[in-house]
């Protein structure tokens, strides 16, 4: 009689729990969060009945309101609000969209679910009654901008409201993580890598093991591919991660958890264009419309690798990857050289006066003319044996 095939072992990492302490603090986080709804709600409906006008101070994010920490080394925001008034007719809708909104998270967070900002719009969308079409948002963008104005006005972040952002940024290198209870190697990605997604928080993610001595954070993914598939993680014990330019929240927060929490340095390749200089200055000290989140987003101590405008000469690169300044780049670049925080760094000014002396940018990829991998096997492992960067 033949013998009964046995079921090959599962391979899969079994679920992790939260533990007590998670919980209890998803909890206190959601009850916080809804007590100032209701509480907004409550100083809605009160004064509305009283004949009084209701208010709502929105905090400005803008550059006038915008600090300077130099100690702390991040930008802060400031005290400006402007009032939100129900009876004005020019701020009448933007105050229900905002009581719409609200009334949407605290449906969520009863429900216990997350959605999309694209989830959210589509949530809250729908035809006012009384009117000849009138649609409560006319796209997106404005049911964002409300949806910040809530995070600001209720001091509770996004991720507080049970709302993330579209998926973008990869992960790959020397750790192992819980991602709500599933455990993964970031060894055993393959080519595509870990997705970075929008909540990241440590009731989400959990670092479980993690070998690596620091992070090497690429602008794209075409150069993330480039060192993935050279497999520059490993022969040099670090986490390799790409934002696909501008960074989402979800993964600068993440780079902020794996400095702070595991005390990783975070080295930045870049382009050298104005962009990939903001793309820094946003990682390190924070942004102008997310200055109230600095704290939780900034990494002041993260460094600058390249490309740098030296490296025409220095790496030998030859005129075809020249790409020429335009006006707007110019433009841009003396606006980020007169950044308080570039200010007084001789380093950067340097930099970018080499930049404008040029006449033009250059991207990572450029240094592909010279060998295919040649920016995982000599540029960065020489950048960081000589400690060859901005801060």
């Amino acid at each position: 009689m033949a013998k009964k095939a046995t079921p090959p072992a599962s391979t899969s990492a079994p679920r992790v729990a939260r533990t007590a302490a998670q919980n209890k603090a998803v909890k206190d986080r959601d009850t916080k969060t809804l007590t100032r709804i209701v509480d907004f709600a409550d100083d809605v409906a009160k004064k509305s009945l009283a004949g009084k006008e209701p208010k709502l101070a929105i905090p400005l994010r803008t550059k006038s309101n915008t600090i300077w920490n130099k100690k702390q080394g991040i930008l802060q925001m400031g005290d400006a609000a402007a009032e939100r008034e129900l009876f004005n007719l020019n701020q009448a809708k933007q105050f229900m969209q905002t009581c719409l909104h609200s009334n949407s998270v605290k449906q969520l967070i009863d429900a216990e679910k997350t959605l999309s900002l694209r989830g959210m719009f589509y949530k809250g969308l729908h035809t006012v009654a009384g009117t000849k079409g009138e649609k409560t948002f006319g796209d997106q963008d404005e049911s964002d901008g409300i949806l910040e104005d809530l995070e600001v006005s209720l001091e509770a972040l996004r991720e507080e409201l049970h709302i993330y952002a579209k998926k973008r940024g990869t992960m790959v290198g020397n750790i192992t993580i819980v991602d709500n209870g599933d455990e993964i190697d970031c060894r055993r990605m393959g080519t595509g890598g870990y997705a970075v997604p929008g909540i990241v928080e440590p009731d989400v993610i959990q670092f479980k093991k993690c070998e690596a001595k620091f992070v090497l954070h690429v602008e794209k993914d075409t150069v993330w591919g480039r060192f993935n598939e050279d497999r520059f993680w490993e022969k040099h014990n670090c986490i390799l991660t790409e934002g696909s330019g501008q960074p989402t929240r979800g993964v600068r927060r993440l780079l902020r958890r794996l400095n702070q929490e595991l005390g990783l340095p975070v080295y930045c390749l870049l382009d050298c264009d104005p962009w990939g200089h903001y793309i820094f200055s946003v990682i390190k000290q924070g942004s102008i419309s997310l200055a109230f989140e600095s704290e939780r987003l900034a990494i002041p101590d993260a460094k600058f690798l390249g490309i740098r405008s030296k490296d025409y000469k220095a790496c030998g690169l030859s005129d075809d990857v020249q790409i020429m300044l335009t006006d707007t780049d110019i433009k841009r670049a003396k606006e980020i050289m007169a950044y308080p925080w570039f200010e007084g760094h001789k380093g950067w000014h340097k930099e970018i006066e080499g930049l404008l002396n040029n006449g033009f940018k250059m991207e990572v990829e450029s240094l592909i003319t010279k060998d295919i991998s040649y920016v995982t096997e000599q540029y960065v492992p020489q950048r960081l044996k000589d400690k060859d960067w901005l801060e």
